[in-house]
């Protein structure tokens, strides 16, 4: 099943959140002619509280999904709050898996998860920040966020029958800030069988790894891909010819990470599109941290990084749950109508990643 990720839409309230799935998600799935679409939903902290506080309110909740044709295989658990604020950048990483709230949110999460899992799901996932922005970080904070995440597995060893399971979601600029960071942080630190890697096409692309060596060395290590978010980002060849087209998608809301692959293959870093003409040497290609709706080609001199994402899906092992996630609609430049941009996204997915599509 390949699900769409609700963090697109703003709401932080239980009847906002049903009332987006009417105005979105419903029309999506009928204009795809779909008896069942998946979401990937997004839900605030205080939404996760207040759900997992209340067995009615989530009994209640999971009837509106039902009743929509909406099916639920993970949550989007990254953004704690907030996440449609004029100004996001740097807060979407706080709290920070050494600060307790971190993990109570995710427990809520799993509590939430448990009684909104899709009937024929094998098992949910729930994917997460990579630990924190990468300063300030010290050895006691791995130390903290070890025992964080062993606190939510027992959470989760409590839930039912069928596990859910925790998957990090690497990024540039965290303390995770690339797959084998990742893998190197996770193995030997959290039990496997609980906690994986979500994989986010945009991050790897961005981070210019190469996709086939990445699938190879998570294949080699005790680290499974529980979640894949299917992204794209902005790739841009030549940045001294693109300076123009580039300045549309140097927004205020979030961060926009570029990377530099250098002739020698080293990659040069700069934390926002802002900051990469002067912090970034601009004689080889750039990558950038914007996720680029997956079935549309920009104008030239930009492209996007789908190729990435072929190549990822080609060489997937097992059945990871697929999330379409362009959180980006509201900041993207002559962004267009939401309904048919989400729709056109999951029948480029169906089509080009060997997918079962949308229809459970």
């Amino acid at each position: 099943m390949i699900s769409y990720c609700t963090n697109v839409h703003p709401a932080e309230d239980v009847d906002g959140i049903v009332a987006q799935l009417e105005r979105y998600a419903l029309p999506v799935r009928e204009r795809l002619g779909a008896d069942k679409l998946g979401v990937g939903l997004w839900l605030s902290a205080p939404v996760a509280r207040g759900l997992a506080d209340d067995p009615q309110a989530r009994k209640a909740f999971r009837a509106e999904l039902d009743a929509r044709g909406l099916s639920v295989y993970t949550l989007n658990a990254f953004p704690y709050g907030g996440f449609h604020d004029e100004v996001v950048k740097h807060a979407v990483y706080r709290p920070e898996w050494t600060n307790s709230d971190r993990a109570a949110y995710t427990i809520d999460c799993v509590t939430v998860l448990a009684d909104l899992l899709a009937e024929d799901a094998t098992y949910g996932s729930i994917s997460t920040l990579p630990l924190a922005w990468r300063e300030p970080w010290t050895e006691h904070d791995d130390h903290s966020a070890a025992a964080a995440f062993e606190q939510v597995v027992r959470a989760i060893r409590a839930t039912g029958d069928r596990p859910i399971r925790l998957a990090v979601e690497p990024e540039p600029g965290c303390v995770l800030d690339t797959v084998a960071d990742a893998l190197g942080w996770l193995s030997g630190r959290v039990d496997p069988e609980y906690v994986g890697l979500c994989l986010d096409t945009c991050h790897l692309a961005v981070s210019f790894a190469d996709p086939a060596e990445t699938l190879m060395a998570i294949a080699e290590s005790d680290v499974d891909i529980v979640k894949v978010q299917a992204s794209a980002a902005l790739h841009v060849e030549k940045p001294a010819e693109a300076r123009e087209a580039l300045a549309a998608f140097a927004e205020p809301r979030y961060l926009h990470q570029v990377r530099e692959l250098g002739t020698d293959g080293v990659v040069h870093k700069a934390d926002d599109l802002p900051e990469a003409w002067t912090e970034l040497p601009g004689e080889g290609p750039w990558r950038v941290h914007f996720h680029m709706p997956l079935h549309q080609a920009p104008a030239a001199p930009l492209a996007t990084t789908t190729d990435v994402l072929r190549t990822v899906a080609a060489g997937l092992p097992g059945e990871p749950h697929i999330e379409v996630e362009t959180y980006t609609w509201s900041v993207l430049p002559d962004a267009g109508d939401l309904v048919g941009g989400i729709a056109a996204e999951l029948e480029w997915a169906k089509t080009n990643l060997g997918t079962e599509g949308v229809s459970a």
